[in-house]
């Protein structure tokens, strides 16, 4: 073997990629420091696109196709070698691959809740979550702005830096959009489809495209889903003898794994006066919503009458008593003071309010 068939043999002739890996965005070539053929076959397939970079700096871009590498096929690198002269002469190039399908499925979501006011609810918390997709749409700038040397750069890669520029957006439309939280589910795709077109600029500067975005979920804190919920009972407590009856369905199976039958009689007498309050409940409320005057409450009985002592044979008589019944003693009459007019003891002997000498 010769010196020339030793040189030929580490010359390039076919440049191609296939991805095994499915999340690759930019892969390079590996040369080992061979060098390209003039005239090397370069197969750059569907979703592909080859970025040929010459001592640093980006030469020529290659969109899907079969090449055959010539001074025609490639003029800036043409430019840049000074070749004048069609000879096949070998040359040293990078080459990056760049894949240019749609990475989907990429998730988003919101670490901290988003402070928001809302019209019905007030101030309160939401939290959202969701997909995203992106597409290289330029790929000299993404190997400018976002690559750099790397030799294999993958979505995981940025994703960190595209879902903080995601949520950062979706908060202040959010915001803008004064929407209820109870009205937010019905403008999910409408809030996407308008954050998708806000945010494509944005991501256009590092040569991306944003494909999609998705929302799947925006949730308060339980809390106030709680007590949503307890709100949605108490509009449908209309037939209050049909929740009862629901709740008391639902408590039974409960109440027969974890208690006795002496649970089981408690919980049936507690249906049943759940049962007759609900009964009575429903009724009056019909009665009310149709104009029919409600019995008026039974009257609280008189407060019992006071009592005072015997001072003969200490047994208790009505206050109003003027002769023990008892032993017949009489009993002595309370006296108001003729100066001040305060009501004294019947054995008193002066006035404890100003002292004046009573008879």
């Amino acid at each position: 073997m010769g010196i020339w068939d030793i040189v030929k043999g580490e010359l390039i002739e076919v440049i191609s990629w296939l991805d095994d890996g499915g999340d690759v965005i930019v892969w390079r070539f590996p040369d080992q420091d061979n060098e390209i053929k003039m005239g090397a076959k370069l197969t750059v397939r569907e979703t592909q696109a080859a970025v040929f970079v010459n001592e640093g700096q980006i030469a020529d871009v290659f969109a899907p196709g079969l090449y055959s590498l010539s001074t025609q096929n490639m003029p800036v690198m043409t430019t840049l070698r000074s070749w004048k002269y069609g000879f096949e002469s070998p040359f040293k190039a990078e080459v990056y691959f760049v894949s240019t399908r749609n990475f989907l499925d990429l998730k988003w979501g919101t670490q901290n809740p988003i402070m928001l006011r809302d019209p019905e609810l007030g101030v309160v918390r939401l939290r959202a979550f969701g997909t995203y997709g992106i597409r290289v749409t330029d790929p000299g700038k993404f190997i400018k702005e976002v690559v750099g040397t790397l030799g294999c750069y993958t979505a995981e890669e940025i994703e960190g830096q595209l879902r903080s520029m995601l949520v950062s957006a979706f908060t202040g439309m959010l915001g803008e959009a004064k929407i209820a939280a109870l009205d937010l589910a019905a403008n999910y795709r409408g809030i996407g489809e308008k954050a998708r077109g806000t945010l494509d600029g944005d991501f256009q500067r590092y040569g991306l495209s944003l494909a999609m975005f998705v929302i799947e979920n925006i949730s308060v804190p339980p809390e106030v889903e709680k007590m949503l919920d307890v709100r949605s009972q108490m509009a449908l407590a209309g037939d209050l003898n049909r929740l009862t009856q629901f709740q008391t369905a639902q408590a039974i199976p409960e109440a027969a794994r974890s208690g006795g039958a002496g649970e089981m009689i408690g919980m049936g007498a507690g249906i049943a006066m759940g049962q007759q309050m609900a009964a009575s409940m429903a009724t009056s409320l019909s009665a009310s919503r149709q104009g029919v005057p409600q019995p008026a409450e039974a009257a609280p009985p008189p407060p019992a009458a006071e009592e005072k002592v015997c001072g003969a044979c200490k047994k208790s008589i009505p206050s109003a008593a003027k002769f023990c019944p008892e032993c017949g003693t009489p009993m002595p009459v309370a006296t108001n003071c003729p100066k001040c007019g305060k009501p004294a003891e019947p054995a008193a002997r002066f006035c404890t309010e100003c002292g004046e000498k009573l008879k």
